[in-house]
């Protein structure tokens, strides 16, 4: 699914070509919004927010698409050949001397700007990661709400409620980087590792969102010097079995989360919990246990 980095320039790729200009045309597969509404009004913004790319218009509607697991958008010239087929397309905008497409997206949605403040999805977001006036004190706050006590850290972060932008990649990417267990219960961690958590997960996001950035997600390299640090592009994500580049333990992989199971990828020995039971095994002891 794609994650708050990948969104951003998404927004950076269309705002050029969107932003400013008149609808012209516009349809959306059935079932779908109103979309028609939008035709003849300007494009005020092409914004991303967490894994949302909402577009804003100057009649005060906002569109809004979440491209799931396996959406995508793509601009065209006006009579150019899509690279996908036209029954794949969940929304279309055009516009003078662009067509935006958005393909496989499961969420198409119009709806009056004013009413992101009741949104049941915007609304609920948590601080996004790579908005300007992100307010990593309240990101803390709502991964510390007693709610989430029990909650593992590697399914927490993935919460869009409690802070937006991280992924599945993200999230094995950066536990790694700052020796977390992923299935450490967000109650056993201090506030300090929850503070380096996010710090990293936002430089990385940053890293990745940047118009320049290299095709594919990158977290091997450091942010702040471009040094690569390591052979891979990734650390662990997508890497079960082979050797960690830190101590060469053989990467594992586990399914994490009850709601919607995503694969979680950790170094045993690095992410060890505090107690230095290997990272997982308590809770794979516990299912023993319960069976």
């Amino acid at each position: 699914m794609p994650e708050g980095d990948t969104l951003a320039r998404i927004a950076i790729a269309l705002r050029p070509y969107l932003a400013g200009r008149v609808v012209t045309g516009a349809r959306a597969r059935l079932p779908g919004p109103q979309i028609s509404r939008i035709v003849g009004q300007k494009i005020d913004a092409v914004d991303a927010m967490g894994k949302n790319l909402l577009i804003r218009f100057d009649g005060g509607l906002e569109l809004r698409t979440h491209l799931g697991l396996h959406g995508s958008w793509h601009r065209y010239r006006p009579g150019e050949t899509w690279r996908r087929p036209p029954s794949r397309a969940a929304l279309v905008i055009e516009v003078p001397g662009a067509v935006a497409v958005c393909f496989d997206a499961p969420v198409v949605e119009l709806f009056e700007r004013r009413a992101e403040v009741v949104h049941p999805t915007i609304s609920m977001l948590g601080p996004d990661l790579l908005a300007p006036n992100y307010d990593q004190a309240e990101a803390i706050r709502r991964l510390r709400d007693p709610a989430r006590a029990e909650v593992p850290i590697g399914e927490a972060i993935l919460d869009q409620r409690a802070v937006a932008g991280v992924g599945n990649v993200f999230k094995s990417e950066v536990l790694y980087v700052e020796k977390v267990d992923p299935f450490a219960p967000v109650g056993s961690l201090d506030e300090a590792t929850l503070d380096r958590i996010l710090t990293t997960a936002r430089e990385l996001l940053h890293m990745n969102a940047r118009s320049d950035a290299p095709a594919g997600r990158v977290t091997t390299v450091d942010p702040k010097t471009g040094k690569k640090l390591a052979p891979s592009r990734l650390w662990v994500y997508d890497r079960a079995g082979r050797p960690c580049h830190r101590c060469g333990t053989p990467i594992r992989e586990e399914s994490q989360g009850s709601e919607l199971p995503r694969t979680t990828y950790f170094c045993p020995t690095c992410q060890a919990s505090a107690s230095a039971v290997p990272a997982g095994a308590a809770r794979r002891s516990a299912q023993r246990a319960s069976t």
